[in-house]
C-alpha cells in the first residue's frame, strides 16, 4: 500500500514556496513615502548647497580686502640729455611696495552681521522647503490612495449589479416583470464602467503627481488608510506666528537692518596705508616711503544719505510684507479650521447615517420589485444613490485628510 502522505522535505519545499509565491508586493506607506521624497527631492538639495553657500561667504565677511602690489618707476626725466634714463638723477626711483585698504569697523561689523543673517535665512529656507516636500508628498499621497479606494469600491459593486442581474432573470422566469427589465442592469454596468475608466484615467494623473516626489516607487501599490492628524484650533491659532513662511521673515529683517547699517558706516572715513621701497642708482641712497590716505565723506546729501534711505526703505518694505503674510495666513487657517470641521462632521454624517440609510433603501427597494410592490426603475435608481453616497464618502474623508495634512505640515511639524 503506497504512502498518500507527502515526503516530509516535498512538505517543507511546497509550504516555503508558497509563502513565498503568496507575499504580497512592496507598499508605499504615507510614511515611507515622506521619507522617500527627502531623499529624492532636487530641491531639498540645491537648498543645502544654498546654506553651504551662505556660510562659505560668511567667511571672508569681516576680513580686510586684500593687500595691493605696487610696482613703478618715479621721477624719470623725459628731457634733456639724461631723459629715459634712471641712472642720471638722484630722484630717479625704481618702487616696489604694499597697500592695504582698511574699511571702518562698523562697516566690518554690518558685513559680518548681514552674512550671519544671510546664514539663517538660508537654513530656514531649507527648512521651508522640506516641510513643503513633505506636504505636497502628503497630498499626493492621500490624493492617490483615495482613487485606489474608489477603484477598490467597484468590484463590490460589480459584484451587487451580478446579483441585480439574476434577481431580474428570476422575476422574469416567474412571468413577472417587462421584458424591458433586463436592460436595467446593462445600462448600470455601462455606467458603472465609464465611470471607472474615469477613474483609472485619474489614477494615472494621480500617480504621476506623486512620481514627482517619490519617483519610480510611485508605481508600487499603496499601503495604509488615510491620515487624518489631530486638529487643536488653538494650538494652531497659537503657532501661527512660527509658520515657517512668516518665520523667514526675521532673518530677512536682520539682513536689511545689517545693510542700512552698512550704509550708514559709509559715513565714517575708510583709511589705507601704503609702504614703499624705492631703489635709486648706486651713486645715490634708496629709499623707503610711507604713506596713509583718508576718504573724505563730504557730500552726504547727494552720496550716502540716498543710500541709506534706500536701505531703511527696503526695511520698511518687509515689515508691510510681514504683516500682510501674517493676515492671509491668519484668513487661510481660519478658513481651514472652519473646512475641516465641515468635513469632519459630513464623513459621520456620512457614516452613520447617510450609508447606511441608502443601504437600506436598496435592500426595501429591491424587496419590493422581487415582491412585485415596485418598477426595476426604483431599484436603479436607489443603487444610483447608493454609488454616489459611498463615492462621496471617500471624497469627504479625502479632503478632510487633505485639509489636516495643509494644517499639519503648516503648524505642528514646525514646532516639532
Amino acid at each position: 500500500m503506497s504512502n498518500c502522505f507527502p515526503h516530509p522535505g516535498r512538505l517543507a519545499a511546497g509550504v516555503l514556496a508558497a509563502a513565498l509565491l503568496g507575499q504580497p508586493a512592496a507598499a508605499l506607506t504615507l510614511d515611507e513615502a515622506l521619507r522617500q521624497a527627502e531623499r529624492e527631492a532636487p530641491s531639498l538639495t540645491a537648498q543645502a548647497a544654498q546654506v553651504e553657500a551662505a556660510r562659505s561667504s560668511a567667511i571672508p565677511a569681516g576680513a580686510l580686502p586684500d593687500p595691493k602690489l605696487l610696482l613703478g618707476l618715479q621721477n624719470v626725466p623725459i628731457e634733456g640729455d639724461n631723459r629715459g634714463r634712471l641712472d642720471r638723477e638722484p630722484m630717479t626711483m625704481q618702487m616696489v611696495g604694499v597697500m592695504q585698504e582698511v574699511p571702518n569697523r562698523a562697516k566690518r561689523q554690518a558685513r559680518v552681521a548681514a552674512a550671519e543673517a544671510g546664514i539663517e535665512r538660508a537654513t530656514l529656507e531649507q527648512r521651508v522647503e522640506l516641510l513643503k516636500v513633505r506636504r505636497q508628498t502628503a497630498l499626493a499621497w492621500i490624493s492617490a490612495r483615495a482613487v485606489e479606494e474608489k477603484l477598490a469600491l467597484f468590484q463590490t459593486l460589480y459584484g451587487e449589479n451580478a446579483l441585480l442581474v439574476k434577481a431580474v432573470r428570476a422575476r422574469l422566469a416567474g412571468g413577472r416583470g417587462q421584458p424591458a427589465d433586463s436592460v436595467g442592469p446593462k445600462q448600470e454596468a455601462a455606467l458603472l464602467a465609464e465611470q471607472e475608466d474615469q477613474l483609472q484615467q485619474s489614477r494615472a494623473q494621480q500617480r504621476a503627481a506623486l512620481r514627482r516626489w517619490v519617483g519610480p516607487r510611485a508605481d508600487e501599490p499603496l499601503a495604509g488608510r488615510l491620515p487624518n492628524w489631530p486638529v487643536d484650533a488653538e494650538h494652531y491659532r497659537h503657532a501661527l506666528q512660527r509658520h515657517p513662511e512668516l518665520a523667514l521673515f526675521e532673518p530677512m529683517a536682520d539682513e536689511a537692518q545689517a545693510e542700512v547699517r552698512q550704509a550708514e558706516a559709509d559715513k565714517q572715513a575708510d583709511w589705507s596705508w601704503q609702504l614703499a621701497y624705492q631703489k635709486r642708482d648706486d651713486a645715490f641712497g634708496d629709499m623707503l616711503s610711507v604713506q596713509l590716505s583718508f576718504d573724505l565723506p563730504l557730500f552726504p546729501g547727494s552720496r550716502q544719505n540716498p543710500r541709506i534711505a534706500a536701505k531703511q526703505a527696503r526695511l520698511s518694505q518687509l515689515e508691510a510684507e510681514r504683516e500682510a503674510a501674517e493676515r492671509e495666513h491668519a484668513q487661510q487657517l481660519s478658513d481651514d479650521l472652519a473646512e475641516y470641521q465641515r468635513l469632519d462632521r459630513a464623513l459621520r454624517r456620512s457614516r452613520d447615517s447617510l450609508v447606511p440609510l441608502a443601504e437600506e433603501k436598496v435592500a426595501l427597494t429591491l424587496a419590493g420589485y422581487r415582491a412585485g410592490a415596485n418598477e426595476l426603475a426604483s431599484v436603479i435608481a436607489a443603487r444610483r444613490e447608493l454609488i454616489e453616497t459611498r463615492l462621496q464618502h471617500i471624497d469627504f474623508a479625502q479632503q478632510r485628510a487633505l485639509t489636516s495634512a495643509r494644517l499639519h505640515f503648516a503648524y505642528e511639524e514646525v514646532s516639532q
